[in-house]
């Protein structure tokens, strides 16, 4: 995959006259369309104060997991390291929470915001093992681009 080519229109989705939510969901929209192995592709968005994630934009199947606590799953573990998570096969990971038996492997980045850990992308594919530090680094990309929303 080369992810050179999807950083231009990640930037004019960001610099559109769209609003905030709206960019979000078609920043997806664009990864889900372009990367095969991005099945689901989502931002969760935290909350301090109650130490949870909540649901915001995502493309892909529904989920049930709108709301999840700090240090819960992957993207809780997220919420409280600040680091990215690479999950190459969900069936050997431990505290993972289960969104569709389809689900293979996961990747969670944070998204910070003057230093601030205030939510993240979170993407799910349906094959064993696909991130590379090539995702890493582009979804670290898309999460400065986005970041200059907030």
């Amino acid at each position: 995959m080369n992810f050179e080519n999807l950083k231009p229109q990640v930037e004019i989705i960001v610099q559109s006259q769209l609003e905030r939510d709206e960019k979000l969901k078609k920043i997806c929209q664009l990864l889900s369309d372009s990367v095969s192995y991005y099945d689901w592709v989502g931002y969760y968005f935290a909350n301090h104060e109650t130490k949870t994630l909540h649901l915001g934009p995502y493309v892909g199947a529904a989920t049930d997991h709108t709301v999840i606590p700090f240090g819960k799953g992957i993207c809780g573990q997220v919420a409280e390291s600040n680091a990215n998570f690479v999950v190459p096969d969900v069936k050997a990971q431990d505290n993972y929470i289960a969104c569709s038996i389809t689900v293979k492997s996961e990747i969670v980045v944070p998204l910070f915001v003057n230093g601030k850990n205030i939510g993240q992308i979170d993407i799910d594919s349906h094959v064993i093992d696909p991130f590379t530090t090539e995702d890493e680094r582009f979804l670290e990309f898309v999460n400065e681009q986005v970041a200059t929303l907030f």
